[in-house]
């Protein structure tokens, strides 16, 4: 394991980190579906900008869940990558 491997698989036995993960997880997936669009596309964040008409930091934030993007970004994102937007609610725990 390396470093980060071991902090997290420590911070696992604290609720308050537990927690705090969970209430991510959304931002973490988008970014992670973000980041698998551009790559199956075979697109740089620099080609994604471009076909976005933005910039390419706009993209390094959208892929470290570092903001929370419109639908209109999400479709033009999906638009630029060749591929469709679905959004969908899911049974899940309540609260």
């Amino acid at each position: 394991m390396n470093e980060v491997s071991d902090l997290h698989q420590k911070w696992m036995n604290k609720k308050g980190y537990r927690d705090a993960l969970k209430e991510l997880a959304p931002e973490f997936e988008l970014a992670r579906a973000v980041i698998a669009a551009r790559v199956k596309a075979g697109l740089t964040q620099e080609q994604l900008a471009q076909r976005m008409d933005t910039t390419q930091s706009v993209i390094a934030r959208l892929e470290g869940g570092r903001t929370r993007p419109s639908t209109h970004t999400l479709e033009r994102l999906a638009t630029a990558t060749g591929t469709h937007l679905r959004i969908s609610f899911e049974p899940g725990a309540r609260p």
